[in-house]
């Protein structure tokens, strides 16, 4: 088939892979004009995950840019070490940057899928043969399939299932993350400091430059996220008059080019297909942080793929059985992800308290590294992943 996916983050070019194996033509649009670079860590936890990068082929190439990450110092005001949070919690099995699994998986896709840079899809019109796509910028093309994994603010789902309020579950936690000169001497750790409803972290997982994070709550903000300068304002405002190192900190983010904003916001939606355009990944699901977002979106575009396989084409089959497999697995992530701003951004001083001393106590809790592990995976774990037979057009680039 020939086969269109928005989205050329994680979801889209994962799925591109197996489709592109299983023998179909595709087409991956990105509006983004070029492969994005750097970016925050992102994680991939337990068996299930690991599995689905091993059937993928990719699992040693990203081996090979693992952060490799220590544990992530709490401090106080002063800088002083209160607490740490364990590498095992923090960064799962097989941590990367966001950009290094972006450049993978384009390594992996590029001399059998075509990218369409800097576009976007403007319109999306379907019946009983095929979809008939109109783009901002490239001729319009009629394809047999189109795939939404364009992330939270996906297009394709606002075309396809309306732009309502209720698809959108925000959790009220917003966060900026940039990058900036080494400043602490940090190499391969990292260091959090928080105050009520405020958390700064500095990591550095190659030593060199250090990711900077910044997040807060505040339910009900409103934002344009595609304004830059009023996202750097907003995290300015809220950061003002924030202990330790923070002022240098926002000074940095002044001057940083890759400065990215966004919300913490999970997406439910009553079917993740309509017709011929289906959804997948945070498009579809968003899980929010620590919802196992990017093993989901591998994980997801596997299950997709193969069941398109299995069900020769018939994409409402496949669909189907798609969602039925997927939906009991994304909604124990999003769940775990329910509980995530009471560890980010406790919203007292007290809270803050307990959560340091709650990881300063696990340390001596026997056997704490089987503790840890059980933290880490007990979700990314929830789910049996099918023996799916390998593809019968199998290209590896």
């Amino acid at each position: 088939m020939d086969i269109l996916i928005s989205g050329a983050s994680v979801a889209g070019p994962s799925l591109a892979l197996w489709l592109q194996r299983y023998g179909h033509q595709v087409t991956v649009v990105e509006k983004a004009p070029a492969l994005r670079g750097g970016g925050y860590a992102v994680d991939f936890r337990g068996r299930v995950h690991l599995e689905t990068l091993a059937r993928m082929g990719l699992r040693d190439a990203l081996e090979a840019r693992a952060t490799h990450m220590g544990d992530i110092a709490i401090v106080d005001a002063a800088g002083e070490r209160v607490s740490a949070i364990p590498a095992a919690i923090f960064s799962g099995d097989l941590e990367v940057l966001r950009g290094d699994l972006a450049e993978v998986l384009y390594a992996a896709t590029g001399e059998h899928v075509e990218y369409q840079f800097g576009d976007t899809i403007a319109a999306i019109e379907q019946d009983g043969g095929g979809v008939d796509v109109t783009f901002t910028h490239a001729p319009p093309h009629r394809f047999d399939l189109v795939v939404g994994a364009d992330g939270v603010h996906s297009g394709v789902r606002r075309l396809m299932f309306g732009d309502h309020a209720a698809h959108r579950r925000p959790l009220g936690v917003y966060g900026g993350v940039f990058t900036m000169p080494g400043t602490l001497g940090l190499h391969r750790c990292g260091v959090m400091y928080s105050e009520p409803n405020r958390s700064v972290s500095v990591m550095s997982p190659h030593g060199g430059d250090q990711i900077v994070s910044m997040t807060f709550a505040e339910p009900g903000l409103e934002f344009d996220y595609r304004d830059v300068e009023q996202q750097r304002r907003i995290v300015a405002e809220r950061f003002a008059g924030v202990g330790w190192r923070t002022p240098e900190l926002l000074e940095a983010m002044g001057q940083a080019a890759d400065f990215w904003f966004d919300s913490t916001t999970q997406i439910h939606l009553d079917r993740w297909s309509r017709g011929r355009v289906v959804l997948l990944g945070d498009a579809g699901y968003a899980g929010g942080p620590g919802g196992n977002g990017t093993g989901l979106a591998v994980v997801g575009a596997h299950v997709l793929a193969a069941e398109l396989d299995a069900a020769r084409g018939d994409h409402e089959v496949a669909f189907r059985r798609y969602e039925q497999l997927m939906r009991p697995y994304v909604a124990t992530c999003q769940q775990q992800a329910d509980g995530s701003p009471d560890f980010l951004v406790p919203s007292t001083r007290k809270k803050i308290a307990q959560r340091n001393r709650f990881f300063k106590t696990i340390r001596y809790l026997p056997p704490a590294r089987h503790l840890f592990r059980h933290l880490a995976t007990r979700t990314a774990t929830a789910f049996d992943l099918p023996d799916y037979p390998a593809p019968a057009v199998l290209r590896v680039a």
